[in-house]
């Protein structure tokens, strides 16, 4: 009969380190792949909101954002952001200009969504309704998560594209039109997809929808 050869002890730390690198490999490539894994998806259910009437939800890929608008401080450029929430033009919208850790701009209703995006005249896109005149203010401070309207080097130009900002940018003060604040989910805006070179970015990151609370 033959004997049975025993791992030694050397050999059974050497399997076990083996197997555990096996594990933490395929897991950090899994957490690599998933940009969202760290990312936490907010229910707006289950928030309690001072002024509801005021809230919309962005859906992307990593979840919600939630943010409240300031209809005191621009009303007709909050007026225009409500209007082209609820009859669903923003749905689908390309954040097709990036640029990382700075701002992300989607909006553009005519050359920018992403089932028919032209990366020819994406940015320059009208909604149709015309453009609405700059509300600026000294008392927006564009901190980190600022919603505001784009516009054209003019004044004035407003129309339907926005950006949101990632970080603090005081030269924005009192020369883009505010529309409100992210109140929750800004980690989910950091995963939106970045240009490798340049701010304009190919095969872009979009907003599944976005929607009135209320």
């Amino acid at each position: 009969m033959k004997k049975k050869l025993k791992a030694s002890f050397s050999e059974k730390i050497l399997f076990i380190f083996l197997i555990s690198l096996g594990i933490f490999s395929f897991s950090f490539f899994f957490i690599v792949k998933n940009k969202c894994f760290f990312v936490e998806n907010i229910d707006p259910n289950k928030i309690q909101f001072s002024n509801p009437q005021n809230i919309v939800v962005m859906n992307v890929e990593c979840g919600n954002v939630i943010i409240e608008l300031l209809p005191d401080l621009s009303p007709n450029a909050v007026k225009r952001f409500k209007y082209l929430v609820k009859k669903g033009s923003y749905n689908h919208s390309a954040f097709y200009r990036v640029v990382k850790d700075t701002f992300i701009q989607a909006g553009d209703l005519e050359y920018g969504n992403i089932d028919n995006i032209n990366y020819y005249k994406v940015g320059s896109g009208k909604s149709g309704l015309g453009t609405i005149k700059s509300e600026l203010s000294k008392n927006f401070l564009f901190e980190e998560g600022s919603v505001a309207l784009a516009r054209e080097d003019e004044f004035n130009t407003e129309d339907s594209e926005f950006f949101i900002t990632l970080k603090k940018i005081p030269l924005y003060i009192g020369e883009y039109t505010p529309v409100g604040k992210v109140i929750y989910g800004l980690d989910a805006l950091k995963k939106i997809k970045t240009g490798t070179k340049v701010e304009y970015v190919l095969r872009p990151d979009f907003i599944n929808y976005i929607k009135l609370l209320n």
